[in-house]
């Protein structure tokens, strides 16, 4: 069964058949909604708590 996945930069949901999977040297596994949050996590290596257009920011402040 198939079920929506949450991504592990910004906290969205992502749904079924969209997005990025990136496995890692070691065999981590991360998801990503958008293009903007790979690069953001992975090149540009930005706090997602930081940033005002993510969820986990808006978890932060409550």
């Amino acid at each position: 069964m198939l079920k929506e996945e949450i991504c592990n930069f910004c906290g969205s949901t992502i749904p079924i058949g969209k997005g990025f999977l990136y496995v890692k040297k070691d065999g981590t596994v991360l998801k990503f909604c958008s293009r903007k949050c790979k690069i953001s996590m992975l090149k540009l290596k930005r706090n997602p708590r930081k940033l005002k257009w993510t969820k986990k920011y808006e978890r932060k402040i409550k």
